[in-house]
């Protein structure tokens, strides 16, 4: 399990995540702190041209039909603020107002650990997914399709969200933090 595949800044446990691959694009931060993106530019999810002082990047997936381009492109920058671009029917893009953000990821929804060491989550509320106020000492996270998985400090992960196939039962789980 990867859970260094969102972007992080300013912590001691994770580095900053400095290529996302996403459904039919990958972006990257430049040296300069500059956004780039590859791939078929025809969805807003590659509107990253304009992003400055990037230290990491994610990219949020929905499942979807052949027609659609349901995903999502988030940017953690260097004063703690996030961005995001891409489409946004379950809110995951609605990121401004935070500036205390240290690592951010994505999937259905824009996932956020916090300086305090909280997370925060905003979009898809369906499955559960979001359901991550109450997670403390988080120093990464990670987004899968209908759940959403945090590691703290200490070793512990939590999971919130779908389990239909046991994918969050992941409590007796003590992973590697650095």
């Amino acid at each position: 399990m990867n859970l260094g595949s969102g972007g992080a800044r300013g912590t001691d446990n994770a580095r900053p995540a400095v290529t996302a691959v996403g459904r039919r694009r990958s972006v990257g931060v430049s040296v300069d702190g500059s956004v780039v993106a590859a791939g078929t530019p025809r969805s807003t999810e590659y509107s990253v041209g304009a992003w400055r002082d990037i230290v990491a990047v994610a990219a949020g997936n929905v499942r979807t039909a052949s027609n659609t381009g349901r995903s999502h492109t988030v940017g953690l920058r260097t004063n703690g603020t996030v961005v995001a671009v891409g489409w946004n029917g379950d809110g995951q893009c609605d990121v401004a107002g935070r500036a205390d953000v240290v690592a951010v990821a994505g999937w259905r929804r824009t996932l956020a650990v916090l300086a305090n060491g909280t997370a925060h989550a905003t979009g898809r509320p369906d499955e559960g997914a979001c359901e991550v106020d109450g997670w403390r000492e988080i120093v990464a996270t990670a987004a899968g399709d209908w759940h959403s998985v945090g590691l703290r400090a200490d070793g512990s992960v939590l999971a919130a969200g779908d389990n239909d196939d046991g994918q969050c039962d992941i409590a007796h789980w003590h992973l590697r933090t650095r």
